[in-house]
């Protein structure tokens, strides 16, 4: 499956993010790979765990910035607090819409 986003990862500036599906197993994991966006590389694995009562889901996120020694940089100041804080915002939201 390909999924095309919109994304303002700098300044608002937006891009085209087109990642896709790459693996799947019902009910235990997939993971989504880009292949067009902001980064050099990005690797997200969704891992699901049943826990009889509630399902648990956990995010391993593997990534390169951009631009070398500059998206190094960047990361360090900014890229890794962005990504962060969509993930925050994803278990909030999660959080609130099934643990209530």
């Amino acid at each position: 499956m390909i999924i095309t986003y919109k994304v303002a990862p700098i300044l608002g500036i937006k891009m085209p993010w087109v990642t896709e599906i790459t693996h799947c197993e019902d009910h235990k994991y997939f993971v989504d790979e880009q292949r067009l966006g902001p980064y050099k590389m990005w690797h997200h694995q969704h891992i699901l765990e049943d826990h009889k009562t509630h399902v648990v889901m956990k995010d391993i996120i593997t990534y390169i910035p951009p631009f070398g020694i500059i998206g190094s940089i960047a990361n360090s100041l900014l890229i890794r607090n962005k990504v962060s804080s969509i993930f925050d915002y994803r278990y909030k939201v999660l959080e609130e819409r099934f643990n209530r």
